[in-house]
């Protein structure tokens, strides 16, 4: 089951469909997205159609969460995705988010990572919800902070080493 649609002032969050492969295969391709999250080895839009089906649409299926599809209310345009991931790896749902180069630094992301976190504590009765990020990644880090969230260690991940913020309690974004 997908998790559901959420609308904000700006925006709409939205599961994630088979249509989105070409924005999708944007944003995995975006310097930023590659240096930050990772390189999926998205080349073509069949490739973005595969990440989604494996990725997003898959998790949707096991557990209930996963990426949304960020679009501005107001055009519909698509800005990026931002939620809630269960991986293997983590103990705990952590918070995800990425946007398109063109709609960076409009407060969009805090936007989107807001109602997220208010769903994961709403609807889902998340207590405590992580995030992962590079340690180089300033700008995702000071977000991190503004929405409550504490460093608690270094983490290591394929042989990556990342730094792993958590948000605890049912309090608001700050």
């Amino acid at each position: 089951m997908a998790p559901p649609e959420i609308e904000t002032p700006r925006l709409r969050l939205r599961p994630l469909t088979l249509a989105d492969a070409p924005w999708t295969l944007e944003l995995l391709n975006d310097a930023d997205y590659v240096r930050f999250v990772a390189d999926r080895g998205a080349r073509t839009p069949d490739d973005a159609r595969r990440y989604l089906e494996q990725g997003p649409l898959a998790m949707y299926e096991r557990h209930g969460v996963g990426l949304l599809a960020i679009e501005r209310r107001s055009d519909d345009a698509a800005l990026g995705v931002c939620g809630l991931l269960k991986r293997d790896i983590l103990p705990d749902v952590d918070l995800g988010f990425a946007l398109l180069p063109a709609h960076r630094s409009q407060g969009y992301a805090r936007e989107a990572a807001e109602a997220m976190l208010a769903w994961g504590r709403n609807g889902l009765g998340l207590h405590r919800v992580a995030a992962i990020v590079l340690e180089r990644n300033e700008e995702s880090i000071l977000l991190l902070r503004r929405l409550g969230f504490c460093r608690e260690r270094a983490i290591e991940i394929e042989g990556e080493t990342l730094e792993l913020y958590v948000r605890e309690g049912g309090g608001g974004a700050g």
